[in-house]
């Protein structure tokens, strides 16, 4: 474990909720001025954090030798990526205007939920805006022809200080012009720290509290002075391999249990979907091919244990639908949320469970981040999870099964739990210890059955 300590969190994060909105994929016309409709019911739901995928001005280069193999692949003929930027200080059209995007800001504002963009400063479109006028803000090799990376995009040359500079007054303009309350970084590991830890003092000038999110796994280093959390691979992807059967519960609790020793007292998202697992998977989307139950019990798990909380746009009505980065109204217009979910008698039940965990974790310090946890093991580990999480005020205890079956779960500790302690459960009933078994307890558990405790 690193000797190195997280930055505090300022308040607001320490309970926040983070919404993923991809807004090609969130409603049916993709705009900054339809998601501004939906703001409401994100509030609604008690959502904290918003954050927006790329908004900024995509690069349309028609040439497939510069479009990425995932691009490519989709089908959809569509030459904008939104990872692929043309100009880095432009609403893209697609989405909107500059004045849609401050209406969108300033509506969550209202809502009490704050924005967080996306900033994609790994690489660049083939026909970004500087290209020419600034040859040395992209990497070019010994015959000064431009280097591409893996994706097929163009590097960012963050040895040249005019390209530096662009990027950092890049993070400042949409602070300052659009109120905008932080940013997700993509790919964020490859751009130098330097650069993020000099743009977050620079945006704290303008904005005191910020938030930085990185995508990346690790490690504690980027969380002493640039980001607040990273979005913790680990924990994300591990939780769609385990509703996939791609693992059971000893795999990821060990995976878990190492990436938690590796960032100490950093933080990390909590969930099992986003824009790229429901483009990957979109024939094998979690809610597509588990029982509604199983996704339930994911989303328990995502609240229960360490992370924010992270809700991709639709998993509170229960999308099933095809989503793809590429898919627009102009190219396959009909990859949307389905929002009819919400009328139904299991997307109202889902919504209203998504509203309850959300308020257990505003109200219950010991969900909260910086909080302790523990894992406690149990007699069925390929299938059960176990553990504890602890604040000053309380101790909280939840048991989870992952099983297709019912199982009784045999937990090494004592639960105190009465009546009125159980904070949310489904399918679960806890069986006092016998004075034999001081040690010890048995938590019935119905298939996917769960349970959140005081103790």
């Amino acid at each position: 474990m690193s000797d190195l300590h997280a930055k505090p969190l300022p308040d607001f994060a320490k309970t926040a909720t983070i919404y993923q909105i991809f807004l090609r994929t969130f409603t049916d016309e993709g705009t900054l001025r339809a998601a501004e409709a939906m703001i409401p019911h994100l509030a609604g739901l008690g959502i904290d954090i918003v954050y927006l995928c790329p908004v900024v001005e995509a690069d349309d280069d028609m040439d497939k030798n510069y479009w990425s193999d995932r691009q490519n692949k989709s089908g959809f003929e569509n030459p904008k990526n939104p990872y692929r930027i043309k100009d880095y200080f432009k609403v893209d059209p697609e989405y909107g205007t500059d004045a849609d995007l401050k209406r969108f800001v300033d509506s969550c504002h209202r809502f009490g939920m704050r924005v967080i963009l996306d900033l994609v400063y790994f690489h660049c479109g083939p026909k970004a805006v500087f290209i020419e006028k600034h040859p040395d803000f992209v990497v070019r090799d010994e015959s000064g022809e431009v280097k591409y990376g893996q994706w097929h995009f163009p590097m960012l040359n963050f040895e040249s200080e005019g390209l530096r500079q662009h990027l950092l007054e890049n993070m400042e303009y949409f602070i300052r012009e659009f109120d905008v309350d932080g940013y997700r970084c993509d790919v964020s590991g490859s751009v130098p720290l330097d650069l993020w830890e000099e743009g977050r003092a620079r945006m704290e000038k303008i904005k005191p509290e910020v938030f930085m999110l990185a995508e990346t796994n690790g490690g504690i280093e980027e969380q002493v002075k640039a980001f607040d959390s990273n979005y913790g691979f680990t924990q994300l992807h591990g939780t769609y391999e385990l509703l996939d059967k791609k693992i059971d519960v000893a795999e990821l609790r060990k995976r878990t249990t190492d990436f938690y020793e590796r960032m100490g007292d950093g933080r990390f998202l909590s969930g099992f979907d986003s824009h790229d697992i429901a483009s990957d998977h979109y024939d094998k989307r979690a809610e597509a091919v588990c029982p509604i139950e199983a996704t339930n019990a994911a989303l328990a798990l995502c609240f229960f244990r360490r992370g924010f909380p992270f809700i991709y746009n639709g998993q509170e009505v229960i999308d099933k639908n095809r989503h793809s980065l590429w898919a627009n109204r102009d190219h396959g217009s009909h990859l949307h949320v389905d929002w009819r979910g919400a009328c139904t008698e299991r997307g109202m039940a889902r919504m209203q469970l998504v509203k309850d965990l959300i308020a257990l974790r505003h109200t219950h310090p010991a969900l909260a981040e910086d909080t302790g946890f523990e894992w406690i093991d149990n007699d069925q580990p390929a299938t059960a999870f176990s553990f504890i999480r602890k604040s000053e005020e309380e101790t909280l205890v939840a048991v989870l099964n992952f099983s297709d079956n019912p199982v009784t779960v045999t937990v090494s500790t004592v639960l105190d739990v009465h009546g009125g302690d159980v904070l949310i459960s489904y399918g679960a009933s806890v069986k006092k210890p016998a004075a034999s078994e001081e040690t010890e307890v048995k938590v019935d558990l119905l298939p996917y059955g769960y349970l959140l405790a005081r103790i």
